[in-house]
């Protein structure tokens, strides 16, 4: 097999960034900031170079870390109901519904278990390293591994159900790229800006669409995978390929809706009316869901690492390299409000939370937010 070599997705792995590089807009200030309340906060563990998820189920938020830990918070209290240590280095977030919780590690090994207490409930492994959660619902487990392949287990005993394989690529961005299960369909992403929809009991293709066919003349050029997990609202499913392009296509069918030329370095975020996305200068965009016109566009974070957009209520929030949640007016992209957590980059979207949100910064900290 050949040996894939890796594009380094900046905004989402660290370790690929060094000191040189355009300097980080500062930050604006807020003439009459609306208030945002820390509910609560806990740390669980660092993260260090790789990018872990919070997973939000009923009233509990499952959080791991590299160490191997995974914990259980109360989400409404932010107390710590159990703690397990796996032993193992993990290298992506939480999956999880309300009868399992999955997490992986670098070597491509899964772990499930015991939502209640903690307690493993079986081990599998797949062909290679994981960065990105486990999709888990309809009892199974689904792992999207590095080399494009997608593997499903048994919720219960760990038994492989299926797998979806395609041609490996020599040269990849080193991101997460997640998975999402909305009704009897997983939609998946891969390298070559190939997105597809997959029978989830089966593994079987629906269909599959390209968010972005590669050009260019050099192989860094041709470049185009599809970046974090494509985001589901109503009848359509939107994703992100890598300094590329953003699209949208009908859920059912694959056919496109739209699509936009962007430069973008992380996925998108859904509302019932906009599509949102941060491109690889800082600039955050909000596009109408229906034609992908342009709403707004809000320029001034530029540079600052920013995580895809999550929209909540009539905001919408972004983390940065530092920390910071922004959160910009839902119909304008006007700063409305900020929070500062410890000063460790948000590499992914915040995640709803009742009224609020919560983020998981690199150093481990679990904020739960409310504007």
């Amino acid at each position: 097999m050949k040996t894939a070599r890796w594009v380094c997705a900046a905004l989402l792995a660290a370790a690929c960034s060094g000191p040189s590089g355009p300097e980080p807009a500062a930050l604006v200030y807020l003439e009459k900031p609306q208030p945002v309340r820390v509910l609560w906060s806990e740390n669980v563990g660092s993260a260090e170079n790789f990018t872990f998820s919070p997973a939000l189920v009923g009233d509990a938020l499952y959080a791991a870390a590299r160490d191997g830990t995974v914990t259980r918070l109360d989400a409404v209290k932010g107390e710590t109901r159990w703690r397990e240590d796996l032993r193992l280095k993990l290298s992506g977030g939480v999956g999880a519904d309300e009868r399992t919780v999955a997490v992986v590690s670098e070597e491509g090994e899964v772990v499930a278990l015991d939502p209640a207490k903690g307690e493993v409930r079986w081990r599998a492994r797949v062909s290679s390293e994981v960065l990105a959660a486990p999709a888990v619902a309809g009892g199974l487990v689904l792992v999207r591994s590095i080399d494009n392949r997608v593997f499903a287990f048994g919720a219960e005993d760990g038994k492989r159900r299926w797998v979806h394989q395609r041609a490996p690529s020599s040269l990849l961005v080193r991101a997460p790229a997640g998975m999402t299960i909305a009704g009897d369909l997983v939609y998946a992403g891969f390298t070559g800006g190939k997105l597809v929809a997959l029978v989830l009991q089966s593994g079987a293709v629906r269909w599959e669409a390209n968010v972005h066919v590669p050009k260019g003349t050099t192989e860094l050029e041709r470049v185009s995978d599809v970046l974090g997990a494509p985001v589901v609202e109503g009848r359509e499913v939107c994703a992100a390929a890598y300094r590329a392009r953003v699209a949208c296509f009908d859920a059912a069918s694959g056919r496109q809706l739209w699509a936009r030329e962007l430069a973008v370095l992380s996925g998108v975020g859904l509302d019932a009316r906009y599509a949102y996305v941060a491109d690889e200068r800082g600039a955050v965009h909000a596009f109408d869901r229906s034609n992908g016109q342009s709403v707004w566009k809000q320029d001034k974070l530029a540079h600052r690492q920013l995580s895809a957009p999550f929209s909540s209520g009539a905001a919408v929030a972004v983390g940065d390299f530092e920390g910071y949640v922004h959160f910009l007016a839902r119909d304008t992209g006007a700063f409305v409000a900020r929070q500062d957590t410890d000063g460790a980059a948000v590499r992914t979207a915040p995640q709803g939370l009742g009224k609020g949100l919560v983020v998981q910064t690199e150093n481990g900290g679990v904020f739960a937010l409310q504007p």
